[in-house]
Formats: structure tokens, C-alpha cells, sequence
């Protein structure tokens, strides 16, 4: 590769230069793109050549976006008549054969068109020897050998980090990287976990619509790494990443990762459920109390809600053939709903006393139920765990083949990990089953008041809990109760309805007693023994009147 011509030599010929950064080592060592460009700029001015622009690559850009600023350099230098490409070296130019006859179209399209290789010391143009454009390749082979060689090995690493457990990427929002290059690990991150555990919870309840949630989150305070606002594409892929029940995603395969979850798995496969369902929560202009809950008497259709001079008005859309034609205000509904409500708080103060004690009873045989079923999982699991243990000194041994081996092993460990899901189930359940129980008794106690100083978010969850149909016809209000309150309900109707008749007859208390209580009391203080030993986890001190005692 020779100068310049004379012809060449005679004036200013207009040039641009091509910058490249291919890592943060290089940059942090002196290649850094600034660097290069004071370089080239540098070498420029020595030759006598006018930089008319700077075509630049940062390590941070992608494939495409390399391909892009490569396409728009080629482009600017025929547009506008420019005559030499001015680059550190061969790879900082080209690291593919892709672009090799692009390059080379351009270079003999003219005389004067040339690429100076500032740290080869050489110039390649149309005249150049054989052996110049022979070495232009061979340096466009090896720059792509090295890439490519680069890629094995980065690819090798990214397999062992995930055989390891670990996702070899940035994590999602709600965990932060720590430890050194080639130790890094993903921890919870404190600031962010409750909110990304608010986002989920918040969509679980079908009341949002994605963009709902992500002005909601917006307001929240989410932020991602950079301190900029998530946008609605990726909340829907944070909604979507099993990385946050312990599984890593990578090239389309999942497997089971170390970091420590805060997302259950229930609630996760819940917000899978209503994002691929069909009546996925959409976005709405106007967001209306009883939007989606109710529904026609007669047809079945939905209840359309819209406003007339400031006043909400729900009626049949009469989709199908439906002769209602009455229209009810959200007020109107609202007390009917907030009356129905009312219907489940017990009156009868025997009887909420007979409730306490009930709850505490059965809850000693979960307690001994859970107790069973954890001693026979850690059973199977220290069987398990033997099992592995013997079957790898057999492999050792040459007893057994690698195939068996791996085929076996997968096998245990796979019902390990399903003893992992129960063990923590039954836990899980042991210890929120009596305030599983108390809460819904509490909540039905005092529904009715909680209902009417809610948020319009809880109201609709409080109705979406309590009742599973609810119906409107001629004027008024047909409820089903959902599973958890219906056996409740019916407890209230007897039991209301019993005191109201027994508040007529003396001895009345004898008549509850008769049918709640058993005639002959049971010994139970053997039981409560066992009860006790688990009481101080479980379940506060109470006086007589089931009031804490400090």
C-alpha cells in the first residue's frame, strides 16, 4: 500500500473519520472513542486533509445499530463527493466480509477514493499492488477470526453461568447486581422489591389495564437502573419474566436459578392467566365503579355504565333480545350493594363466641395435619438426597453408565425441587390458616363499613371477593355469594333469624345452645396442649373478652 498520487498531493482532499470501540477495557486504557477521534483529527490536519464529518461506534451499541452508522458512512461519502476514509486500523474499520465488497465497490469507483490506515501506515486505493489488496483481506479475516473466537468463548461463559444458576445478564427491576466481574451475583434490592410486588398484586385483581399500571407504577415511583420511567412494553415483559419466581430465561429456555424470589408462585401464574385470557383488563376513558361487575337479570348481558349530567347510570346494553329498560343510578346500586353487604354480620354475641373457639379448634388439626405431611416430605427428601449420593459413587465406580446416571438424577432432582414447592406450601399454610379463617370472619363483621368509606380500587375488590354473581333486574339487586362467604351467609340467616324468633321465647340462650354446641361436651384439654406449643408463633395472648394482653 503506497501514498498518495501527485495529482492527489496538489490539494485539500475532504475525508471522514470512523471511530470504534469494541469494550469499556479499551476505553478505560486509551481507546476510548474521544481518544481516537483527537487522533485521527491529529493525523488529518497532518496530511493536509479536510475532516468533514466523524462516524462513531460505542461498545454499548447492537448489531443493528452498527450496521446502521457503517450504511450512513457509505452513503455520506458518495452524496457528498468525499474522498477518503480516514481509521485507526483494518478491525476498527470492518470486523466481517459482509461489508468487504461494499468497501471495496467504493474504493475503485474512483481514482482518488482511499482508506488510510493510520496505525498500519498504509493507504489502500484503486492502484494499489495485489499483495496490498491480499493483506487488506487477510487483516478483514483475521479481524473477523478474532470476533468470532471472541463470541465461542463469551457464549461458553454465558452456559456456565446459567449450569451455575445465575442469569449472565442484567436482572429485572426489583434486583441489583453485586460482587466482582466473573463473581456477580443478583440480590433483591430493598428500594425496589415492594413496588414491583405492589405492580403484580395491582394487575392480579383485573381492575388495570396495562397502560393503568404503568401510569399507576409511574406515580408509584418506579424507576429502572438509569432512574428513567418504564415504559408499557416493559412492564408487560417484567408482568411475563419467570426471573422473579426463580427461573432464568435464556435463548427461549427456562432453568432453575439461586437468586432468592419475592413473588409467589400463585400470584405469578395468576397474572399469566389474565394476561393470555381473553378478557384481558382494557384500557378505558371513563373508569366507572361497577364497570364489568354486574349484569342483566333476564339476558345476562353487562350492565353499561355512562354519565348523564354528572350522574352515573348503569342499563342493560341489550346485546341480545332483553326487554329491561330500566336505568339505576351507581347510588342507588351502591346502597342495595353496601344493604346486601349488611347482610353478613352475625347479631347474636353467643354465637361470634362460638366462632372464636371453633377457629382455634380446628386449627390444632392443622397443626398436627401440616406437622404429618412436612415429617413424610423430609423423609422423601432425605431418601432422595441418599439415593443421589449412592448413585454417584456407583458412576465413579463405572457400577453404572453416565447416561443412567443422568438420566436418574434428573428424575430425583426434579421431585426434590416438587418437595421444595410443598415443603414451603405447607408451611405457608400452617401458619396463615387461623388468619385465613379470623380474617374473613373479621372482614364479614365489618364489610359493610369498610364498603362505604373504601377507595373505588377497594370497593371493587371487596365486591369481587364477597360475591361471584351479581345481577340486576326491574328495579333490584340478585347476589350470589362467592364460596368463601356463602356458608357464612347462610350461618347469619339461620342464626339472625333464630334470635329474632327465640327473642319471643324464655330460656332462649338454651335454644342456640341446643343447635350450635353439642350436648355433651368433649375433653379437649389434651388437645390444647399440643396447641399451645405452637400458640406464641401463631397466635396473640387473649383475655376472656379476645382482647391482646401486652
Amino acid at each position: 500500500m503506497t501514498g498518495v498520487s501527485r495529482g492527489a498531493r496538489a490539494q485539500i482532499m475532504k475525508a471522514i473519520t470512523f471511530c470504534r470501540v469494541s469494550s469499556k477495557e479499551q476505553e478505560e486504557t486509551g481507546y476510548s472513542l474521544p481518544a481516537q477521534e483527537k487522533s485521527l483529527g491529529e493525523y488529518g490536519d497532518k496530511n493536509k486533509l479536510e475532516i468533514t464529518k466523524v462516524f462513531a461506534v460505542s461498545e454499548s451499541a447492537s448489531k443493528s445499530e452498527r450496521r446502521k452508522v457503517f450504511r450512513e458512512m457509505m452513503d455520506f461519502l458518495r452524496k457528498n463527493n468525499i474522498s477518503v476514509i480516514i481509521v485507526e486500523t483494518t478491525d476498527r474499520l470492518t470486523r466481517n466480509f459482509a461489508d468487504v465488497p461494499l468497501i471495496d465497490k467504493w474504493v475503485l469507483e474512483k481514482e482518488d477514493n482511499q482508506i488510510h490506515l493510520v496505525k498500519e501506515g498504509c493507504i489502500l486505493h484503486r492502484s494499489s499492488k495485489s499483495h496490498e489488496w491480499f493483506m487488506w483481506r487477510v487483516k478483514v479475516a483475521t479481524a473477523e477470526y478474532y470476533v468470532r473466537l471472541l463470541s465461542e468463548n463469551v457464549k461458553k461463559g454465558q452456559k456456565e453461568k446459567i449450569a451455575q444458576g445465575w442469569l449472565p445478564t442484567k436482572p429485572p427491576v426489583g434486583y441489583k447486581t453485586i460482587g466482582e466481574t466473573g463473581r456477580k451475583t443478583h440480590v433483591i434490592d430493598p428500594d425496589k422489591a415492594p413496588l414491583v410486588k405492589k405492580m403484580f398484586e395491582l394487575y392480579a385483581t383485573r381492575n388495570y389495564s396495562l397502560k393503568q399500571l404503568t401510569e399507576v407504577m409511574r406515580k408509584e415511583g418506579l424507576r429502572n437502573d438509569k432512574g428513567n420511567i418504564i415504559v408499557k412494553s416493559r412492564i408487560h415483559r417484567y408482568l411475563t419474566d419467570p426471573f422473579y419466581i426463580g427461573q432464568n430465561r435464556w435463548n427461549d429456555n427456562n432453568t432453575d436459578g439461586y437468586q432468592e424470589t419475592f413473588i409467589s408462585e400463585d400470584l405469578f401464574n395468576k397474572v399469566q392467566q389474565i394476561l393470555k385470557s381473553k378478557t384481558t383488563p382494557k384500557y378505558r376513558k371513563h373508569s366507572y365503579l361497577f364497570q364489568g361487575i354486574f349484569r342483566c337479570g333476564e339476558c345476562t348481558g353487562t350492565i353499561t355504565w355512562e354519565v348523564h349530567k354528572g350522574i352515573v347510570y348503569g342499563h342493560c346494553n341489550h346485546y341480545r333480545n332483553c326487554s329491561q329498560t330500566t336505568w339505576y343510578t351507581e347510588t342507588g346500586v351502591s346502597e342495595l350493594l353496601s344493604h346486601e353487604i349488611g347482610k353478613l354480620k352475625i347479631k347474636n354475641t353467643r354465637i361470634i363466641e362460638w366462632i372464636h373457639k371453633a377457629l382455634k379448634e380446628s386449627h390444632k388439626d392443622k397443626i398436627n395435619y401440616h406437622s404429618t405431611s412436612l415429617s413424610e416430605l423430609q423423609a422423601r427428601q432425605d431418601q432422595l438426597n441418599k439415593r443421589l449420593e449412592k448413585m454417584y459413587e456407583d458412576k465413579l465406580d463405572e457400577k453404572i453408565t453416565p447416561s443412567f446416571y443422568d438420566q436418574q438424577s434428573k428424575k430425583y432432582l426434579d421431585e426434590l425441587k416438587e418437595i421444595t414447592k410443598s415443603t414451603e406450601k405447607h408451611n405457608n399454610a400452617n401458619e396463615k390458616y387461623y388468619e385465613l379463617g379470623s380474617n374473613l370472619y373479621e372482614l364479614s363483621q365489618r364489610a359493610n363499613l369498610i364498603y362505604e368509606k373504601a377507595k373505588q380500587e377497594d370497593k371493587r375488590l371487596l365486591v369481587n371477593l364477597v360475591f361471584s354473581e351479581l345481577h340486576l333486574k326491574d328495579g333490584k339487586l340478585n347476589a350470589t355469594y362467592s364460596k368463601a362467604f356463602r356458608l357464612l351467609a347462610e350461618l347469619v340467616e339461620i342464626t339472625n333469624g333464630l334470635l329474632l324468633e327465640s327473642s319471643k321465647v324464655e330460656g332462649n340462650d338454651k335454644i342456640v345452645a341446643r343447635i350450635f354446641e353439642p350436648p355433651i361436651k368433649a375433653d379437649i384439654s389434651i388437645q390444647m396442649d399440643d396447641f399451645y406449643l405452637h400458640r406464641p408463633v401463631l397466635l396473640l395472648r387473649e383475655d376472656s373478652n379476645l382482647r391482646p394482653i401486652a
